[in-house]
């Protein structure tokens, strides 16, 4: 994963856009069943940072709230022009961490997926790159983060642990 920082990007149309100011602490190219309906695609690729570290630079967003694979609230925040998903909000970071398109940087091709997960759900045609490693379902983040990565989404879950997001 690229460690590029001060990175923009925005909607389809225009109307919203935003600039991170950290790496991401991970980046997922996700195949589950969920997303597959929800983006009406084969996969999606998330890169998830605190909240704190995007900002808002013009446009409005609005709220659709479909559930996560645990049975929680995912919140989709969508332009509210041209309904291109932007970011969603989890239930397990609740507002402290959000989980990015990456799709939607100007230049997405700088962020690297760390794994693709849910590979059990792939659509049968698709191929996994052999240098990205992949997992049938998901997999322990201690096992894959870098040391300073897994201890920013540590900070994060004790946080919502706290009743903070």
């Amino acid at each position: 994963m690229s460690d590029v920082v001060d990175m923009t990007g925005g909607c389809g149309c225009g109307a919203v856009r935003y600039r991170i100011d950290a790496p991401p602490i991970f980046v997922n190219n996700c195949h589950c069943t969920l997303y597959q309906r929800q983006t009406g695609s084969t996969s999606v690729v998330n890169a998830f940072l605190e909240s704190e570290a995007l900002t808002l630079l013009e446009g409005v967003l609005g709220e659709h709230v479909v559930k996560a694979g645990s049975g929680g609230d995912h919140v989709i925040c969508r332009c509210t022009v041209c309904g291109t998903a932007m970011w969603s909000f989890y239930p397990r970071l609740g507002r402290l961490g959000l989980g990015l398109r990456v799709g939607t940087l100007d230049d997405p091709g700088q962020l690297r997926p760390d794994a693709v997960i849910f590979v059990a759900h792939k659509m049968p045609w698709t191929a996994l790159p052999a240098d990205i490693p992949h997992f049938e379902t998901t997999y322990n983040p201690a096992e894959l983060l870098p040391p300073e990565r897994f201890s920013r989404l540590k900070v994060l879950i004790e946080r919502r642990a706290a009743g903070e997001g």
